[in-house]
């Protein structure tokens, strides 16, 4: 190897190059390349700037410099940089005893392509091309232009066995799905002689457990660290490698959980013309850190079980065994959406949208199947906002606010309706919308809840009219609602009397009398009716529904809510065995074609 190194570096000939874009192979440069040290060159069209990073006397060196610079300037300030370092070197061995040490010539530093050394008065951004070769005295580096590099590399800080570890990645100039992943778990201080030897370098000291970007831990793992070695990749192209060593070890999982059964309903995915939908309020951290849910609201619930590292855990372990099509989520940290349900979801083929509540830290999201759906657009509204700005709500505007007390108490909420329109692409130009909500949650709060419904309604007709015509609804959410309100009267016989006593739930002052129609044939409840699917200390009740067009989407399988037993283990939700004070409802629905 180095006797070809050492012919192939001889070839390089000291006339200058100027570069010019033609079709010649790089085959034998990529070989040389391969032998020596990575540079990395970042240069994207319409930016003013390139960066060039790369490693020199132990020390990493990123240079940010303008795309239309001579290269000689750079070249001269990589020079300037290696004569200031070998000054203070010689500084430092001034009073040091022995013979005087000769003063090293200045390195020289060059930049090659194809074995011809590149003009200095080339731009940068002409100049430093894949496969170029950047000699930096005698140390030779082979330049990767814009090549797959890990933007983001993380891993969780809570593992448990028999949960998915799933690390936040983003790459940049390549796809997740053609990076290689190799999972290491640490060996033991006192490992056994063949343990150690089977440990060979660069992974001394660890041993190989599994290959693919996500990793389950086993009861072995227990007590260890786990180590994730990163390749970017695109193509054959690779880039800088990276690693990741867990904080923590793995920890002992709590055992059975409350959706290990349902798991065996879903265990494989939903067949065209089916569609497997999921609603679920996941518990946002913001209100189960609080010292009301702590004391009040949970006394019950072990501590650990309410932090958010655990409960992510057994959230993303529960999602991603549902293989859920579509899936709608409440109380969804900003936090969570970005650093661990997008990255763990997008490893099982989910892409997701996140619509946050005003001056708020949690919101709504929704994840389709890349595989089945294109999102093709997004309809979300403030509720209140579209009330008083939308002229559609105009009618029902102007009889909210004859009470002045019902109109303040409307425009205090900050409730949204994300709303999307997916298309199915199985068969193109057929489109579905889906909307996602979660309504006001004080108990007395019916009359709202019923406004802010109407106000959903009347949008969600707007949209599919102008954007999918024909194209049926599926509506999930929180509704803070029971089947005996009039939110679930709306939905299902389309109409809520004047006399309705949710029109007066909040009493005779913020009482208002009116009929209220929606604008959708009857909708079904596609999980019907379950006894509860919020389930605390003081109170359980059936307020999540997914809700469906009967005369599109019949329902093929609702997935068995948890017995009784196993909600009711450790008291009540959430527990160390269930993450939330909710339950997900989870249904297969036939589309028809």
């Amino acid at each position: 190897m180095f006797s070809r190194l050492h012919a192939a570096l001889a070839a390089l000939r000291p006339g200058r190059l100027v570069l010019a874009a033609r079709p010649r192979s790089l085959t034998a440069a990529r070989c040389l390349l391969g032998a020596m040290e990575p540079a990395a060159v970042r240069c994207l069209p319409g930016e003013p700037k390139l960066t060039i990073s790369f490693r020199l006397d132990g020390s990493n060196k990123h240079m940010l410099r303008d795309q239309d610079e001579a290269l000689g300037k750079v070249l001269a300030r990589i020079t300037n940089g290696i004569a200031k370092s070998q000054g203070k070197a010689k500084k430092s061995k001034k009073n040091n005893t022995g013979p005087p040490q000769p003063i090293p010539s200045p390195a020289a530093v060059k930049l090659y392509y194809e074995g011809q050394e590149v003009s200095d008065a080339l731009p940068n951004s002409e100049a430093w091309r894949d496969g170029a070769v950047l000699q930096v005295g005698d140390v030779k580096y082979a330049i990767r232009r814009n090549a797959p590099k890990f933007t983001a590399a993380v891993l969780p800080g809570s593992l448990l066995a028999e949960f998915p570890v799933c690390p936040n990645l983003e790459v940049e100039f390549g796809h997740l799905q053609n990076c290689e992943f190799i999972w290491f778990r640490e060996n033991p201080p006192n490992a056994s002689p063949e343990a150690e030897a089977a440990a060979e370098p660069p992974h001394g000291g660890w041993t190989e457990v599994g290959r693919g970007r996500v990793y389950v831990p086993s009861n072995q793992d227990i007590g260890h660290r786990l180590k994730l070695h990163c390749v970017p990749k695109d193509g054959t192209r690779t880039g800088p490698v990276q690693e990741l060593v867990s904080a923590g070890s793995v920890e002992a999982g709590p055992g059975v959980c409350t959706f290990d059964n349902r798991h065996a309903y879903t265990a494989r995915e939903a067949e065209w013309p089916v569609v497997r939908v999921v609603t679920f309020n996941i518990l946002a951290d913001v209100y189960a850190q609080t010292e009301l849910s702590k004391t009040v609201l949970y006394p019950y619930c072990a501590p650990y079980a309410l932090q958010l590292d655990y409960r992510q855990n057994l959230i993303k372990k529960e999602l991603t065994g549902y293989n859920a099509d579509i899936v709608c989520l409440q109380e969804v940290d900003t936090g969570v959406f970005s650093d661990s349900l997008t990255p763990a979801l997008d490893a099982f083929g989910l892409d997701g949208v996140f619509r946050i509540k005003e001056k708020q830290h949690e919101g709504l999201a929704m994840f389709y199947r890349r595989s089945k759906f294109q999102l093709l657009s997004r309809h979300d509204i403030v509720l209140r906002e579209a009330l008083t700005s939308d002229p559609i709500h105009s009618a029902l505007l102007e009889r909210v606010f004859a009470n002045s007390a019902m109109k303040d108490k409307i425009l205090q909420r900050a409730t949204v309706l994300q709303v999307s329109v997916l298309q199915d692409l199985s068969k193109p130009g057929r489109k579905v919308c889906v909307a996602n909500t979660h309504l006001y949650w004080h108990p007395k709060g019916g009359n709202v809840r019923l406004v802010q419904m109407g106000v959903a309604l009347q949008h969600l007709s707007h949209v599919i009219n102008e954007n999918a015509p024909g194209a049926p609804l599926i509506f999930c959410g929180d509704f803070n609602s029971s089947p005996n309100s009039g939110v679930f009267q709306l939905l299902r016989e389309t109409a809520v009397p004047l006399q309705h006593e949710d029109w007066r739930s909040c009493g005779p002052g913020e009482s208002i009398s009116m009929e209220l129609l929606s604008d959708f044939p009857p909708m079904l409840s596609a999980c019907g009716q379950p006894a509860y699917t919020n389930y605390v200390g003081g109170f359980h009740g059936c307020l999540d529904y997914i809700f469906i067009q009967p005369d599109s989407m019949q329902v093929e399988q609702v997935i068995p809510l948890p017995s009784h037993q196993e909600v009711t283990t450790y008291e009540a939700l959430p527990s160390v065995s269930h993450p939330s004070d909710h339950i997900a409802l989870i249904c297969d629905l036939r589309w028809n074609p």
